[in-house]
């Protein structure tokens, strides 16, 4: 079952699956429609698009709950696979899955980035803000909805497992940091209070909303 986000500046909807219920997102702008962390079962996923064509897979960060599905969703679809430069090799299977994390099948990434760049997926300029702290590669990427007719909706961030509604992601595996994710919070509470966030886990939530229970204490 797919739940949908009202007010933002794009179509957003998400399923909740897997073990560790894993927040798995379908955006669209009408033109183009990306899934998010995709973190296991294709078939739902596939059913879900509704026949829809599939333009990217973006992948927050490299662990097997967010990624456990991309490369099938690839083969079926021909979409981009999107991720940082920094997790790609983990998630392509060119580095080894440390013993703490559960292996997954790996996934040529077609396109990797780094901070500050913009992804233009159909007339969706997503931001790339490299969010380090839950693993060394993690993004998060933002939507301003003064790029189309609507600039009276509220941007959109997706958070992947940076930030969660009252909470944030665990620095404790491998590659984590607590210094890295408190600056990376530092990032985000930059944005506009407005923005909703879509958390990889969890409720969704806004800035605003985590300025008094996480922005405060962290950042």
């Amino acid at each position: 079952m797919a739940y949908k986000v009202k007010g933002t500046c794009v179509d957003v909807s998400f399923a909740v699956l897997g073990a560790i219920a894993n927040n798995v997102y379908f955006v669209t702008d009408g033109v183009s429609t990306i899934v998010v962390d995709p973190s296991c079962k294709p078939d739902v996923i596939m059913e879900a698009l509704g026949g829809r064509k599939l333009d990217a897979i973006v992948l927050t960060h490299r662990h097997f709950d967010h990624v456990g599905a991309a490369a099938e969703l690839r083969r079926r679809t021909g979409a981009t696979v999107i991720a940082s430069a920094i997790d790609a090799d983990t998630i392509e299977g060119k580095k080894p899955v440390s013993r703490m994390e559960r292996p997954f099948e790996p996934c040529p990434v077609d396109h990797r980035v780094n901070h500050g760049d913009v992804l233009k997926i159909g007339n969706m300029p997503w931001k790339v803000i490299m969010t380090p702290g839950h693993t060394e590669g993690s993004i998060c990427l933002f939507l301003d909805p003064q790029f189309g007719d609507h600039p009276e909706a509220k941007p959109v961030l997706i958070a992947g497992d940076t930030l969660f509604c009252g909470s944030i992601g665990r620095t404790d595996f491998e590659g984590g940091s607590m210094s890295a994710m408190r600056k990376s919070l530092k990032r985000l509470a930059a944005l506009p209070d407005d923005t909703v966030v879509l958390p990889g886990h969890g409720s969704l939530t806004t800035i605003a909303g985590e300025r008094r229970r996480v922005f405060a204490f962290y950042a």
